[in-house]
């Protein structure tokens, strides 16, 4: 009977938890994250069911709460911990106050001119040596990706300046960058019988230049950012190491439109080097970085924009700023149709469809070039175009605007730059 009795006990409390699991308040709880980020002056209801008790733990200047309701009082950290009935402790969350961040939204054309962090090994080629073909650069353990820093000690700056030291007919030692690791190889260049010179075997690439759209610019530190997604090289698709870099006024003189099965891209000029933007610092997953140096009077609207970070991006209307003729930056209608939750940084933070029926007709949707158009709803910068969907040219991805300031932030080069 008693065996019984506790079978029975125990199906009931397991009726209860799945029941529990399965409902609105529940999950509206466990979609709650592990770090809450909110702007200074900003009021957050946590929408938990009456039975959860919210209580502060501790820096009470930093934000004040009233039931499920939260006010946030100045910049800073704290943590609050969720209790059912008051008294057993279920989940414990940070929440971080930001300072409230405004930007000029961009939208703008932009020509890129990168120059890399010395030379990229991007192929090799055979060297006739007497009665074999051998690649000296391959068989010094160079790869595809790999960038040569400095040949004997003597910087590399372009691939011109290598030629005097294969002329020189002596072993070259290199030092090369891989990944995150420096290390250093000797490559002997070999006489190659057909053109009687010096040969390394290697082709190598030391710059890279394109178009792209402005996503935002700040006021307060002149930072920029643009494009919304890494520059690789055409060959390796490695991401380029920033040694220098610049970007220009551009402009667009006609549309490929995009099909099913084939993007579509913007036909573009690039400025001179009297239109001039700014620099490039950076390279990293969302975009380029750096600062605008000399920026037109009229280059930006009358004022800067609130951001969204990430968690308040919603499903719904939106709309995009972007360049289809001349210089004129114009605004397109799209839909947010799905909001990706993540955890670390990614170009697919929400899936975008364009709606505009003007810019359908123009570009046939996301089309190349496209890329960093930043996006806004409800009057705030909420990320930037990405990529489109080679099936589908009117539907893309787009980064939260919260990722891209991040990775600029915490950018080590463009802090140095400050």
């Amino acid at each position: 009977m008693y065996r019984k009795t506790k079978k029975i006990i125990g199906l009931i409390l397991a009726i209860v938890v799945v029941t529990g699991a399965l409902s609105t308040p529940f999950q509206e709880f466990s979609s709650i994250p592990l770090q809450l980020r909110l702007f200074e002056g900003q009021m957050a209801n946590l929408n938990v069911s009456s039975l959860i008790e919210t209580v502060l733990d501790d820096n009470q200047e930093v934000i004040a709460v009233s039931g499920t309701e939260i006010q946030t009082l100045r910049t800073g950290m704290t943590d609050i911990t969720f209790k059912l009935f008051g008294l057993l402790p279920i989940k414990r969350v940070q929440v971080q106050v930001l300072p409230e961040t405004k930007l000029y939204p961009g939208g703008h054309s932009i020509g890129v001119k990168l120059k890399s962090e010395g030379v990229m090994v991007v192929g090799f080629y055979l060297v006739d040596v007497e009665d074999k073909k051998v690649s000296p650069g391959e068989q010094a353990n160079l790869r595809v990706g790999d960038y040569i820093l400095s040949i004997n000690g003597q910087k590399v700056s372009d691939v011109s300046s290598i030629t005097n030291f294969v002329d020189g007919n002596r072993k070259l030692e290199m030092e090369v960058k891989r990944n995150d690791r420096i290390f250093t190889t000797t490559v002997e260049p070999q006489l190659d019988s057909k053109t009687n010179n010096h040969r390394l075997g290697l082709y190598i690439r030391d710059s890279a230049a394109g178009v792209g759209t402005l996503t935002f610019y700040d006021p307060k530190t002149n930072m920029y950012g643009a494009l919304g997604h890494v520059i690789t090289d055409m060959d390796t698709g490695q991401p380029i190491e920033v040694g220098s870099g610049e970007i220009f006024s551009s402009r667009v003189t006609s549309i490929d439109k995009g099909q099913k099965g084939k993007p579509g891209e913007k036909k573009c000029t690039i400025g001179s080097d009297s239109d001039r933007l700014g620099n490039i610092l950076a390279n990293n997953s969302l975009g380029i970085y750096g600062k605008l140096t000399d920026i037109p009077n009229d280059y930006f609207g009358d004022a800067p924009l609130p951001i969204a970070l990430a968690h308040d991006v919603k499903t719904g209307p939106a709309h995009i700023y972007t360049v289809v003729k001349g210089e004129k930056v114009e605004r397109f209608d799209i839909e947010i149709v799905n909001v990706i939750p993540q955890r670390f940084s990614s170009t697919k933070g929400m899936v975008i469809r364009v709606t505009d029926e003007r810019l359908l007709a123009i570009t046939g949707g996301i089309i190349q070039g496209m890329s960093g158009s930043p996006i806004i709803q409800d009057g705030k910068i909420v990320g930037a175009v990405t990529h489109v969907f080679v099936n589908d040219p009117t539907m893309g991805y787009g980064c939260y605007i919260e990722w891209m300031l991040k990775e600029a932030i915490e950018n080590k080069d463009i802090n140095k730059a400050a």
